[in-house]
């Protein structure tokens, strides 16, 4: 017997707005929205589903899970998350083939670079 993953949680300040923001980043769409908790997905039916639940502390330390995002033009999606509200942050070295932002509320993820052809 195995598990399905259904969905990520994710703390937020303010989890309609971090909401949003993701599902801006992902392209993804809003599928339900309550006082406490905002899912989003990429449709109604299709899982995993990440939801956002209210917290009263702000994030003090470094994620112990993140995303990584693999777009297909890294320089552009970095720079458009830039946009958005993102920011870079330094978690040491980067290493080749990757670059660490944070989301509005201080969260870690990476954008990768293309997958090379196999």
């Amino acid at each position: 017997m195995t598990s399905v993953w259904e969905s990520l949680t994710i703390d937020a300040e303010d989890p309609a707005r971090l909401a949003r923001w993701w599902a801006e980043a992902l392209g993804y769409q809003v599928v339900h929205e309550r006082p406490d908790a905002v899912e989003i997905r990429a449709s109604a039916e299709r899982t995993p589903a990440i939801v956002f639940v209210p917290v009263t502390e702000g994030k003090s330390t470094r994620n112990r899970l993140r995303l990584d995002l693999r777009p297909d033009d890294q320089e552009a999606e970095v720079e458009r998350l830039v946009d958005m509200g993102a920011r870079h942050v330094d978690v040491g070295p980067d290493e080749p083939g990757w670059t660490m932002l944070a989301d509005p509320e201080g969260n870690e993820f990476r954008v990768l670079r293309q997958r090379e052809p196999d």
